[in-house]
């Protein structure tokens, strides 16, 4: 018995390691579909809110519900045909810009010599030489374009991939957006009955404070970009619709999406205004960094706090926090649901934790 016991423990612990693993090795490899339902969930519970709402004036939650999807369906499709062959037609101008533009010209010194002194005059001639000199080395490298040229093909099976995980989120939250109440019904009756009414409370707070707080993130990205898409093209900026979209996409993400892309707004109209002839005027660069500047400033003091104050009550340090936590696990994901998490966690513990400790 004394040499059995410690075997059996031993045989047991292996066992239970060896488990461990494998439920691991399970969830890595199930990490892209968890990401697939935990995006789909997250907009299912955003779009939740105008259900509520319609349910409110007098509209059956079926007929609310086709109503809700018709609507997100059509803005998709409409995004869909509105931008897509826009990016698509801009992305080729660009990559035909590069191809047939700056690498013949970088492949040739005396062609990059005058391309330099007229795109940057205030260059020091040694500072330009070297740039010529490395640029030169570089194109001239075969390697570096064959890399190049993979990575094109890596960035362009990466999009479709891309566009299929979207579709796949788009149909698991219709799925969930129909099935959301028979969801939490199954749900709510795991918890013992004695506790049920407190947890379907608590649950439904936190419920709508993800709705609110989707809706609400949705709503600064859409002034991001409507905002953005006039101011560019105001300036005469060509590839307008393509930076004002990537204002939208950046606005989704809390904190350092809208920085993000606006410096990308930023080196896109330093680099190109219309690649065919003449590079960027400086003055448009300038205007285009101050406004942003200030949009940043406006949304962080002015909008975001208006939008998102009915949405989730967490303080700044948490907000940065759970940002930057969600962020390092999930990515982007991680990112988009740390804030309505740290909400959540923060309703439970005020709600649940606190008030069993004053009845200690």
């Amino acid at each position: 018995m004394k040499i059995q016991n410690p075997f059996r423990l031993g045989l047991l612990a292996g066992l239970g390691v060896l488990a461990a693993l494998l439920i691991g090795a399970a969830l890595g490899n199930l990490t892209t579909i968890i990401t697939y339902v935990g995006a789909a969930l997250f907009l299912a519970l955003g779009l939740d809110p105008l259900v509520s709402f319609l349910e409110r004036h007098k509209v059956k939650r079926p007929i609310a519900i086709l109503i809700t999807l018709v609507g997100v369906l059509g803005i998709f499709a409409g995004l869909v045909f509105a931008l897509i062959p826009v990016i698509v037609e801009q992305v080729q101008n660009i990559t035909s810009f590069i191809t047939k533009e700056v690498i013949p010209v970088a492949q040739s010194t005396a062609d990059l010599n005058e391309f330099i002194s007229n795109f940057a005059p205030w260059l020091d001639k040694n500072v330009a030489d070297f740039i010529v000199n490395g640029t030169t080395d570089w194109v001239n490298d075969g390697d570096n374009i064959s890399n190049v040229t993979n990575g094109l093909v890596q960035a362009g099976v990466a999009t479709a991939n891309g566009v299929f995980g979207g579709i796949i989120v788009l149909i698991l939250v219709i799925y969930f957006v129909s099935s959301l109440g028979t969801m939490k019904r199954g749900l709510y009756t795991l918890v013992p009955a004695s506790k049920r009414p407190k947890f379907i409370d608590l649950a439904e707070q936190i419920s709508q404070a993800v709705g609110r707080y989707v809706m609400g993130q949705v709503t600064l990205a859409l002034v991001n970009g409507v905002v953005s898409i006039i101011v560019l093209n105001l300036l005469g900026i060509k590839y307008a619709t393509l930076l004002a979209f990537i204002a939208f996409l950046g606005s989704l993400i809390p904190l350092v999406g809208t920085l993000t892309a606006s410096i990308i707004i930023i080196l896109s109209t330093f680099l190109f205004t219309d690649l065919q002839s003449n590079p960027v005027t400086y003055w448009h660069v300038i205007v285009v960094g101050i406004y942003y500047v200030v949009y940043m400033q406006v949304e962080a003091y002015v909008l975001n706090p208006r939008i998102m104050a009915r949405a989730v009550k967490v303080p700044g340090v948490i907000v940065v926090i759970a940002a930057l936590v969600g962020g390092t696990l999930l990515g982007v994901l991680g990112a988009l649901i740390a804030i309505p998490v740290a909400a959540s966690i923060l309703l439970i513990v005020n709600q649940v934790v606190v008030p069993k400790q004053n009845e200690l």
